[in-house]
């Protein structure tokens, strides 16, 4: 999931992962949790088995669900009660929504329920459903066998939703330029990133000592148990691949099938802040390969020939909108909000270059409307805040972060000579971490546990949001589990994709189990067309 800034700029965010060589995070961090320091020796391991058990008696009433949901029939809702401090599990209660659509298959087909988790952390799972509901071919016969249930993560949604700041103020334009020109421009961006901080307090500051990945893959086993399922089958993408290599870690007896697809790197030393300094690396790479796709369409969008060109024009564009935003709204902070897209997922290389075109072509209006604000649009606007929220409260509670300045303006100062397009913009929306309120976790440190099954992993090689080291570095630390790697491919979230080899991988695996007896890798997936 990408996380729209509601600081000083407004860049977006991804779980990301490790790239060899970049920066250290310069964070002293105290050792990593193990496993088996965290289940059987701390009150929430007993508190998640009695959720758990609770779950498990209670069951989900299913039913219809709310009509602006937005989740037609055959999709049914529901909710699950967890607590709130897993070390005090009879303590305050939160509701978690989820769905499902049932399996399509006959009775004797049936093998449990497959549970989604979309990345981000703030992402909701609710439309999983939907790609049965939407006859997605991809899935057809999958669907035939598990039952496809989604869910609204603990502050997610509708799941007692977080929140920091009032939406409709966040989407106010133009934000201030991202790329600091001056020691002042940066004291501004550090104030705001303070008082983001504490509106999350303010706003949510019950919520926030429990927003962590670990009380979320407590959630994810008592969503388990509610369904009826004695294990777990799971697919989770971006973010949602650390949420269940933690779950994989603390519950490895639990699990049935797991699919990681675009996977975060787990190591104790990167989770966040190296991460995203790692990212900012990666996404320098992937705009390059998107402008010289731009460019070998030069006869549709007109925008340069060659990668440098194409590039130039960017620079351009940044530039003219920084001396004067586009329609009083778009300066850098925006464009830099809309352009990311395409790094992320090739399905948006046309959509943006378009953009684009038109406006180098004399349509203001079109770049505004695609990068501008909406403030008609308040649900989409709450949306976007509560992901956001979810996102900072997650991250920022998680592990350490660097709590003086020096090491953030180091770290960017030095990353932002070479890899431009992303790396102030990333810092602003990380930033309210240095002064997070809430207490903060030690990282997990992942690995196979007792009975853990074989799991699947599936990256594309020059994925920007989560580069391919990280989808390394789980496959080393599950042992038995096997890694099918798109060549020359970089979209992030790519079992969704029409490649019918990872398509037959994946299908296989969570039919029966069936894994190559190797790593294997596929061809990319179709480049795309104007």
């Amino acid at each position: 999931m990408r996380r729209t800034a509601v600081l000083g700029s407004a860049g977006t965010l991804i779980a990301g992962t490790l790239i060899a060589g970049t920066l250290t995070a310069g964070v002293v961090a105290a050792p990593p949790v193990a496993a088996e320091s965290v289940l059987g020796q701390v009150p929430e391991d007993h508190g998640v088995a009695v959720a758990a058990g609770r779950a498990a008696q209670q069951g989900i009433s299913w039913a219809d669900c709310p009509a602006d949901w937005g989740l037609e029939k055959p999709v049914q809702c529901g909710w699950v009660s967890v607590p709130l401090d897993y070390a005090r599990p009879d303590g305050r209660q939160i509701r978690l929504a989820v769905d499902r659509v049932a399996a399509t298959g006959a009775a004797d087909e049936r093998q449990g329920a497959l549970v989604y988790n979309p990345g981000g952390p703030g992402g909701s799972g609710l439309r999983f459903p939907r790609r049965v509901t939407t006859n997605n071919a991809i899935w057809a016969r999958t669907a035939k066998a598990y039952d496809f249930v989604g869910f609204d993560p603990r502050g997610v949604g509708h799941s007692s939703p977080l929140s920091c700041v009032d939406p409709q103020d966040a989407i106010k334009a133009p934000k201030p330029d991202p790329v600091p020109d001056s020691e002042a421009d940066k004291l501004a961006q550090r104030k705001l990133a303070a008082e983001y901080a504490a509106g999350c307090t303010e706003r949510s500051g019950g919520l926030l000592p429990h927003m962590n990945t670990l009380n979320t893959a407590r959630d994810l086993d008592v969503i388990r148990a509610a369904l009826g399922e004695r294990k777990l089958n799971y697919l989770g993408v971006s973010y949602g691949t650390y949420l269940g290599a933690v779950y994989g870690t603390l519950f490895p007896s639990h699990v049935r099938r797991m699919v990681m697809d675009s996977i975060v790197n787990p190591r104790t030393d990167k989770i966040w802040y190296g991460v995203n300094l790692d990212q900012d690396v990666a996404f320098e790479a992937r705009l390059a390969d998107w402008m010289r796709w731009v460019a070998s369409h030069d006869a549709v969008y007109h925008l340069g020939d060659t990668e440098a060109e194409v590039r130039r024009q960017w620079e351009e564009l940044r530039a003219d909108a920084k001396r004067e935003p586009i329609g009083g709204v778009v300066g850098p902070a925006e464009l830099v909000n809309f352009f990311q897209a395409a790094p992320y997922y090739d399905s948006r290389w046309a959509a943006v270059a378009q953009v684009w075109s038109a406006y180098a072509a004399g349509d203001t209006e079109v770049l505004v409307d695609a990068a501008g604000p909406h403030p008609d649009d308040t649900v989409g606007n709450a949306a976007a805040e509560n992901g956001t929220a979810v996102y900072t409260a997650v991250e920022c509670a998680d592990a350490p972060w660097p709590t003086d300045w020096a090491t953030w303006n180091r770290d960017n100062t030095r990353l932002h000579t070479r890899y431009p397009f992303f790396t102030w913009a990333n810092a602003w929306l990380n930033l309210p971490c240095a002064t997070w309120p809430a207490p903060r976790q030690q990282p997990l440190r992942i690995g196979t546990g007792k009975e853990l099954p074989p799991v699947l992993l599936v990256q594309s090689e020059r994925d920007a949001a989560t580069p391919y080291q990280g989808a390394l570095e789980l496959h080393e630390r599950f042992k038995g589990s096997r890694l099918v790697t798109e060549r020359d491919a970089g979209s992030h979230g790519i079992t969704n994709l029409q490649n019918p080899c990872i398509n037959g991988k994946v299908e296989a695996y969570l039919l029966s189990g069936a894994l190559d007896p190797h790593d294997t890798a596929c061809a990319p997936h179709a480049t795309p067309t104007p």
